[in-house]
């Protein structure tokens, strides 16, 4: 089985922190969004893992050669034309079974049983209260046979969360080629949801697993909540700090340094993190970020960041600066 993983999009909706890194690798609870997607093939047998870069697609490379021994390739998606089109950049590659994965979204499954599945395809889904971002499946005696890209109404409310398995990943590709032919689009882009519709109305037998846990990357206050979940699930780690208080559940780096300060609960302190004179709760500092005489909670703080003062849910970039009175200075 190969795996196909497409990451080349801009991730508008987190910047500032994605003008200067791919949204995969924005970190929650130790570790970038995509080494917990990765981590999670491990006992799979992968024959190989394409991944669909673009915007800093180079960081990524760097990211998977340095942590990761499988047999990777890069396909690069040059112009951004939707999910499907980046897809389809991979068909020279693909043969049999694919297992796709888009990595917005943290999960908890078993995925060692999928090949042998006799269903076409398998649509990862979970219930959700608000469906108008996602794309939903709709279901017949366990059957999809619909498939609607960000519906406008709440009537269908079991969303597709990012993981298929097609085991004719030739068919799905005929499939796009089609949809691009035709000029299939929903909001101006190609969208694997349309693709997949083609394939249910060729005949193609579609089943949904519903998951219980799904938990979004896609916004700043998702990410934060993704780090709270993976740290109750045992993915925190503490260090001994100078003078400091902890409150379980918190990670922070070997490197890091925790000074005078309370930290946690809900707190991620990457690589070479400085937290001095502070109480922070419910954020996530980036490398080498430096945190002194501040309060801070419900926050993001980028790589290389100078932060002092009390905010509640402040949101900063790479290499940023933040004064007392929460003007950013440069």
């Amino acid at each position: 089985m190969k795996v196909i993983i497409p990451l080349a999009g801009f991730g508008t909706r987190l910047r500032p922190h994605t003008f200067t890194k791919p949204k995969p690798l924005v970190n929650v609870a130790g570790k970038p969004v995509l080494g917990h997607i990765l981590d999670k093939l491990a006992g799979l047998d992968i024959e190989e893992i394409i991944f669909v870069t673009g915007y800093l697609g180079d960081q990524i490379e760097a990211y998977v050669s340095a942590n990761y021994s499988f047999p990777a390739r890069y396909v690069e998606q040059k112009e951004l034309k939707g999910q499907a089109h980046a897809l389809y950049l991979t068909r020279d590659y693909v043969q049999g079974p694919v297992l796709i994965i888009f990595v917005d979204t943290i999960f908890e499954t078993d995925l060692r049983h999928l090949e042998q599945s006799d269903a076409d395809g398998i649509l990862y889904v979970k219930q959700v209260e608000d469906p108008r971002r996602f794309g939903v499946a709709v279901l017949e005696d366990g059957r999809v046979t619909r498939l609607i890209e960000k519906p406008s109404g709440f009537e269908h409310n079991l969303a597709v969360i990012g993981v298929y398995y097609i085991r004719d990943s030739q068919w799905l590709m005929r499939a796009i080629e089609e949809l691009i032919a035709r000029d299939i689009k929903t909001q101006g882009e190609y969208f694997l949801a349309d693709a997949l519709q083609l394939m249910i109305d060729q005949g193609a037998r579609m089943v949904a697993n519903r998951l219980e846990v799904w938990e979004d990357c896609g916004k700043p206050e998702t990410v934060l909540h993704t780090n709270r979940y993976l740290l109750d699930q045992g993915h925190g780690q503490v260090v001994p700090t100078e003078n400091s208080i902890i409150i379980p559940p918190v990670y922070i780096a070997r490197t890091a340094r925790v000074v005078n300060s309370i930290v946690g609960p809900y707190v991620t302190i990457a690589d070479e993190g400085v937290i001095k004179d502070s109480i922070v709760r419910d954020s996530i500092i980036d490398e080498r970020a430096h945190i002194e005489d501040a309060m801070l909670a419900g926050s993001l703080i980028g790589r290389d960041a100078k932060v002092s003062g009390s905010f509640e849910r402040l949101n900063v970039g790479d290499s940023s600066q933040v004064d007392f009175a929460g003007r950013e200075a440069s």
